[in-house]
């Protein structure tokens, strides 16, 4: 029969009073984001301001303080559609390797003779032998400089595709290592454009990559595309320097010619480097994801002549000791010196697996973008407009729900106004839900909680709709009540199965704000489900056990 146990009853209204304090934020926007924001830079800094106090006093820290982030439709900023011209890459690879190639050449340079570098397309390198039978020789030394190509679908298959014609010796990146080369330069790209966007603290920045060679990247609240291009166009800062010490006191002060950094993954240990660095990431040519001699994986390096002199001759002057690579003011990673490193190319070991010395990798080549950007789309959006699109989505959700609520109790009386108060609670319980996972919010998302607040009913009219079957029937009002949520179940289901199907196809297939939609709708979809079956019918179960009707009339 209809009832509802009492460990039911405390979980459903235990949740709603949840959703209700996790949205309750939400109605204090402005001071809790000057809230966060203040938390955020005392965390980064190591220190607290007075005024990032002042403004961490505006919200209580025993409260939830997640908020549903404004997308840049809503706060203002600008966009970019930026295209990656990863080709540069091929370029700056076959000119890193033509010293060695020269070099690996001239030392048979009794068996093929004199070599040249012959002008070629950008993306190979074209030498030519001055003996033409002695070509094979040629090829095999150029294919003793290839390695293994380091990615999942390259397996197996070398980085360096070495062909001859004539007396010229060709040499080309295979198409694995493009397709790796590609992968890596776009990662490259990502993490430099992430940094350079989190280092001005703007809220939740859009960097995703999209199809081949393409970045999206949305920044709300920047003043203008031009800014926006000027920003992501700095250059890193990326240094060599040598390691002094390595402690865990934050406060402690250097001594001249000293400066004390944190660690990037090791949390609380800061170092304490020589200022002047050994070598800079200007002279830093290559850094790519390897394996060790034991097959372990690891991190290899090339310096152009100038750092690879200077890193030669730190390194034989310091083994067994801690060598920092710092990036942005934090030490990205301090392997040990474990012997002289001649010649411009070393490998960094550890305890790494694929994924972190891929990682160490992007951010050891982060010091400059790697390609040439073209910025297809440019656009910068007002923060004006965007308040007119949260005060009309505002609007719009106000209107729709007073409609929805008066339709609803006009059809079904006091049911409706049951039906009423748990859409009420789904929109509180979207907001719950979205700020808790820190999602953010976009006009087409705003549309995603206006059509929720149009849908969520169904459940409700379906299950209302049975209940006056079974009532036409001459079921008592209890058994009737029963009935018809029990009947309309797998109505319920039905539905919002296959609108989650077309949700779910949106947001992988689609892009920036038909995936901004299609979240809201999903949240929308589970919340409502929630709220019309189990709220709804506990305020059902009140009223029944309070009033006892032995008549119905809906």
């Amino acid at each position: 029969m209809l009832h509802i146990p009492l460990w039911k009853r405390i979980v459903i209204l235990g949740l709603c009073a949840l959703g209700l304090l996790s949205a309750l934020p939400n109605l204090f926007y402005a001071r809790v984001e000057r809230h966060n924001d203040a938390v955020v830079a005392a965390e980064r800094a190591g220190f607290e301001t007075p005024e990032q106090a002042a403004d961490r006093a505006l919200w209580p820290g025993w409260l939830p303080s997640g908020i549903v982030n404004l997308g840049l439709d809503l706060r203002g900023g600008a966009h970019l559609l930026a295209e990656v011209q990863v080709a540069d890459v091929y370029k700056a690879r076959m000119d890193a390797l033509w010293p060695e190639m020269r070099r690996a050449l001239s030392e048979a340079r009794g068996e093929t003779g004199g070599i040249r570098r012959a002008p070629s397309d950008p993306a190979e390198l074209r030498i030519q032998i001055e003996k033409p039978e002695a070509m094979a020789k040629a090829v095999e030394i150029a294919g003793g400089l290839a390695t293994n190509v380091v990615s999942l679908t390259g397996v197996g298959q070398k980085d360096l595709a070495i062909t001859a014609e004539g007396n010229t010796l060709i040499v080309r990146l295979s198409d694995a290592e493009k397709a790796a080369t590609d992968d890596r330069t776009m990662q490259q790209s990502l993490e430099i454009i992430r940094r350079r966007v989190d280092e001005v603290g703007t809220r939740e920045p859009t960097i995703q990559r999209q199809g081949a060679d393409r970045i999206l990247i949305q920044v709300p609240g920047i003043g203008s595309a031009e800014e926006l291009k000027s920003l992501i166009g700095t250059t890193a800062q990326l240094t060599f320097q040598a390691v002094v010490g390595r402690g865990t006191d934050a406060n402690a002060i250097a001594k001249p010619g000293q400066e004390i950094l944190p660690s990037l993954d090791e949390k609380g240990v800061y170092y304490t480097l020589e200022d002047a660095p050994v070598v800079t990431g200007e002279e830093l040519t290559d850094a790519r994801p390897d394996f060790d001699q034991n097959g372990r994986p690891a991190v290899s390096f090339r310096f152009n002549p100038t750092g690879a002199r200077k890193f030669g001759d730190y390194t034989a002057a310091n083994v067994g000791q801690l060598f920092a690579i710092v990036l942005d003011n934090e030490v990205i990673s301090a392997p040990r010196i474990n012997q002289h490193i001649p010649g411009g190319s070393g490998i960094i070991t550890g305890n790494f697996t694929v994924e972190s010395s891929t990682q160490l990798a992007v951010l050891l080549r982060a010091g400059a973008l790697p390609a040439k950007m073209n910025f297809l789309e440019e656009r910068t959006i007002g923060p004006e407009l965007g308040q007119d699109s949260i005060d009309a989505g505002r609007l719009s959700s106000v209107i729709a729900s007073a409609a929805v609520v008066v339709y609803m109790i006009a059809s079904y009386g006091l049911f409706g106004v049951f039906a009423s108060i748990a859409v009420m609670v789904n929109v509180v319980l979207i907001l719950a839900v979205m700020s808790m996972m820190g999602a953010t919010l976009t006009l087409p998302g705003i549309a995603g909680i206006v059509l929720t607040v149009g849908t969520a009913v169904d459940a409700n009219v379906i299950i209302y709709e049975r209940i006056r079957e079974e009532l036409r029937r001459g079921k008592r009002v209890v058994k009737a009540i029963d009935d018809g949520f029990s009947e309309a179940m797998s109505a319920i289901i039905d539905a919002n199965v296959t609108t989650f199907i077309a949700a779910a196809v949106m947001f992988f297939l689609g892009s920036g704000p038909v995936k901004g939609f299609a979240v809201t709708l999903t949240i929308g979809l589970v919340t409502s489900v929630f709220t019309a079956i189990f709220l709804t019918r506990l305020l059902i179960v009140f009223w029944v056990e309070w009033r006892k009707p032995r008549e119905l009339v809906l």
